[in-house]
C-alpha cells in the first residue's frame, strides 16, 4: 500500500510540504511504542516503511532524534549505519519543533540547549547542531524577513 502525502506551499521562497510536516509531527515518535531509547527514531522509520508510508515521512521519523545523529554518533550508539541528521526543510521543522516540547509543555530553545549540555557535555557537537538548527528555523519561520 503506497501512500502519497503532498500539500506544497511556498513560504519565503521555500517549498514546504505542510501535510508531510503535519504527518511527521504526528508520527515522529511512533517508534516509542517499542522503545524509549535513542533508537526509537530508527525503529519508527522501519515501522513507517513496513506500513508503506512515504520515504520522506520515514526520514522525518528517523532524523528527529536530538539535533540529528551523525554517522559516527549512530555507530557509537549501536544504530544501523545511516544518516540521521535532518536534511530537508520538513525534516528540520519537525526535529526543531520536537525540541521545543517536553512532555506536554512548551519549552524555550535555551532550556533545551541547557538540557543537551547537561546530558551530553557542554562541548558536544549536538549542541552546535541544535544552535545552527535554531538559527535556520528562526530565519525561515520568523514573521519578519
Amino acid at each position: 500500500m503506497a501512500m502519497r502525502i503532498a500539500n506544497v506551499f511556498k513560504v519565503k521562497g521555500y517549498r514546504v510540504d505542510l501535510r508531510l510536516i503535519e504527518s511527521g509531527a504526528l508520527l515522529h515518535d511512533i517508534g516509542r511504542g517499542q522503545t524509549h531509547g535513542i533508537e526509537h527514531g530508527v525503529v519508527g522509520g522501519q515501522t513507517a516503511r513496513r506500513l508503506g508510508m512515504p520515504m520522506e515521512l520515514a526520514h522525518i521519523i528517523e532524523r528527529h532524534v536530538g539535533a540529528g545523529l551523525t554517522l559516527e554518533e549512530a555507530r557509537r550508539n549501536g544504530l544501523p549505519k545511516g544518516n540521521y541528521v535532518p536534511e530537508t526543510l520538513e525534516e528540520k521543522i519537525v526535529c526543531y519543533a520536537d525540541k521545543l516540547v517536553e512532555g506536554s509543555h512548551e519549552v524555550g530553545i535555551d532550556s533545551t540547549i541547557d538540557n543537551f549540555a547537561k546530558d551530553l557535555g557542554f562541548d558536544h557537537p549536538a549542541i552546535k547542531r541544535l544552535q545552527n538548527l535554531h538559527r535556520e528555523m528562526s530565519a525561515v519561520l520568523s514573521e519578519n524577513g
